[in-house]
């Protein structure tokens, strides 16, 4: 058939991913059944197990991708977060990291309503793989620290070379900054809050994400 020679050295893979990313964009992981998939790029399911062993190889990819998609979002979040980063006399170091954390949990929240579908995929991975398993290591996937995930480490280190966050104050930060933003999230894409207008979530996310932020680095 036409597929043999339409798709040569990885195409193929490459084809089934972008696939996959189209159809989770409207109906999250559920959408990827793998004759849908394989059905849109015009193959059958049989050519998809040259490159996938199963349908969770094939979500696990394209979720690795909606993550790559959340990353973006969250950097332009960062950069537009802090004026004159690329000026170093004209921001203060602290406000700039400040400002760091706060595009992190913004961009987290602003994907996740704009791209749910993504957004559903894109945490799939970022889940704890089981039971007594390391925190730290909880959100690898491959030996990689998915992109959103080493956004934020990036962020709270920078809080604490700004001097913004203390050493004993950082411990376990990630988590509680996740918690919270995460939950938000949660909740406006399919939680109390869902369908609520954007005028209405808007100021709410940035409240959710100002207090994180002042909790972490006001004073015990």
């Amino acid at each position: 058939m036409a597929e043999a020679r339409s798709y040569h050295h990885g195409d193929l893979r490459s084809a089934l991913v972008e696939a996959g990313l189209a159809l989770a964009r409207q109906g999250g992981a559920e959408a990827l059944g793998l004759r849908v998939v394989t059905r849109s790029v015009g193959v059958s399911p049989n050519a998809a197990y040259r490159h996938f062993a199963d349908r969770q190889a094939l979500v696990l990819a394209v979720a690795v991708e909606a993550q790559g998609l959340l990353a973006r979002a969250m950097r332009e979040e960062m950069d537009s977060a802090t004026p004159g980063a690329d000026n170093a006399d004209s921001a203060d170091n602290g406000e700039r990291a400040v400002g760091l954390l706060r595009g992190v949990g913004l961009g987290y929240i602003r994907f996740a309503l704009a791209e749910p579908g993504w957004f559903e995929l894109a945490v799939l991975t970022l889940k704890n793989p089981g039971a007594g398993a390391d925190p730290g290591a909880s959100v690898q996937v491959e030996d990689r620290v998915p992109p959103p995930y080493q956004l934020l480490l990036d962020a709270l280190e920078a809080m604490v070379e700004a001097g913004r966050l203390t050493p004993g104050r950082r411990r376990n930060a990630e988590w509680v900054c996740w918690s919270a933003v995460h939950g938000f999230a949660d909740l406006v894409t399919r939680g109390p809050l869902f369908g609520q207008e954007r005028s209405v979530i808007e100021p709410l996310a940035e409240d959710v994400v100002e207090r994180v932020i002042q909790g972490l680095v006001r004073a015990p």
